[in-house]
């Protein structure tokens, strides 16, 4: 650690040259600055630059490695493990890096770090284009596309990855460093999962999909019907196209004007069908779920960018999250689900859902280090709540929900679905072989291992 004196001429130097903003403890705006999605976090950084280009990420990360000050980065702050902060270290904070920029002809998009999904699906809807984003407006792009990627679209177009055309890097030494199929591929590989190991993304191209149209089904009702809902749901994502996508979720009934008010605070169960198409031929695909007993339903051709805000959810929450990718889902785990479901903690924001793989995730490149690519389903139960008293019991029931489905989980998992659960479960979300070969990745570009706030990968 660098002398008092040091660190104060070198902090007024950075305050000096960045275009940006920098925060310190006690400066106003400092205490809203480290605020992150997940309500249980609360660390306070020594530092907290918050960069307006390039070139002040650069000074960002040359100020950290003179003090040798832990650096954490942060684009939408969604990590549940609080990854995008760090206690007495600097935060590289590109929250004003958020500019996309789409070329209709290309069919492509140059998204700068700090942009979130919502400054996405909004450049891009007037195009009538997509790409597989978040299942919320406020995630960060860089952090999830690094990370392998999964959403609403994947069936159709594949997972955020399979869509990822180039990235632009400031490395662990403050330099700049591109990646492409064509210009450092090993390290564009690694890309590919590797998540925020390898430097800081200051701007990612992905590639777009036409998507002149999108709608939705959505349909709740009584927990006792879960069971023949899950069967249905399942069969139509069977039967369907790769279009189809969307969820089984338990969860308790939101004060949304479109639920019934003696239904709010309620355990629920909803099936979600979302359709890359026209309502009319969603309207089709829905009808085995609408002839079920239900108490809400609602189906209508909605604009992408919108619906991605309807699942956003509020801040100030405290979170805990898992997953559990499955070798299928017969009726003995939609069983175990439907009754993990019925001791959903209740009420709170906690969702219990089941989703569909397969599609264009299934048919992807099979060479990247997303090893959960080839299991048709995956259980994600997401903790969310706001009482602090609900801590042990939120947790636990995820912690429940993993353990009830292992008997059907292929082993492998989606690193961003998942907080800090050890070693093992980093190598999981990334296979072995893989892991071994990022490893060699890491240490040609991070030797010291100053990208350590995150699901970490050792330089070997």
């Amino acid at each position: 650690m660098a002398s008092l004196s040091k660190a104060g001429a070198a902090l007024a130097a950075l305050r000096a040259d960045l275009d940006g903003e920098v925060l310190a403890p006690g400066d106003p705006g400092y205490d809203d600055a480290r605020v992150v999605f997940n309500a249980m976090i609360d660390r306070r950084p020594a530092v907290i630059a918050q960069c307006a280009n390039e070139a002040d990420v650069i000074r960002g990360v040359r100020f950290a490695r003179e003090l040798d000050l832990p650096i954490a980065v942060r684009g939408g702050g969604h990590s549940v493990a609080g990854m995008a902060l760090n206690d007495g270290g600097l935060v590289i904070d590109l929250r004003r890096m958020h500019d996309v920029t789409v070329d209709p002809g290309a069919r492509s998009a140059r998204i700068a770090g700090g942009a979130t999904m919502s400054d996405l699906d909004r450049a891009t809807q007037p195009h009538a284009l997509a790409t597989t984003g978040g299942r919320a407006s406020t995630t960060g792009v860089g952090g999830f596309v690094l990370g392998g990627g999964t959403g609403w679209l994947d069936r159709a177009f594949g997972l955020a990855v399979d869509n990822l055309l180039g990235v632009e890097l400031v490395t662990a030494d403050g330099t700049t460093v591109r990646a492409s199929q064509e210009e450092n591929p090993e390290l564009f590989w690694a890309l590919h999962g590797g998540g925020g190991n390898f430097g800081i993304a200051t701007a990612l191209v992905l590639g777009l999909h036409e998507l002149p149209e999108f709608s939705i089904c959505m349909m709740m009702c009584l927990p006792e019907h879960g069971p023949e809902v899950t069967r249905t749901y399942r069969e139509i994502i069977a039967a369907g196209p790769p279009e189809a996508s969307g969820g089984v979720i338990y969860l308790t009934g939101p004060p949304e004007p479109f639920i019934p008010e003696h239904l709010v605070g309620q355990r629920l169960c909803g099936a979600l069908l979302t359709y890359a198409g026209a309502e009319e031929d969603l309207r089709k695909l829905a009808q085995p779920l609408l002839a079920l007993p239900h108490e809400v339903e609602m189906l209508t051709a909605v604009p992408y960018a919108d619906f991605q805000t309807m699942f956003d959810d509020p801040p100030n929450m405290r979170n805990h999250w898992s997953a559990e990718y499955l070798t299928g889902a017969p009726d003995e785990l939609l069983d175990v689900f439907c009754a993990l479901g019925e001791r959903l903690p209740v009420p709170t924001g906690t969702q219990h859902v089941l989703f569909p793989q397969g599609g264009a995730i299934a048919s992807g490149p099979a060479e990247f280090p997303v090893p959960y690519r080839d299991a048709p389903w995956a259980v994600h139960p997401f903790g969310i709540w706001e009482d602090p008293a609900d801590d042990e019991r939120c947790v636990q029931w995820v912690k429940d929900v993993r353990a009830e489905v292992q008997p059907w989980s292929t082993g492998a998992v989606y690193l961003n679905f998942i907080g800090n659960e050890g070693r093992d479960r980093v190598v999981a979300g990334l296979g072995a072989e893989n892991t071994r070969r990022l490893a060699a990745v890491k240490a040609e570009y991070d030797p010291d291992n100053v990208f350590r706030f995150n699901h970490n990968i050792a330089p070997a």
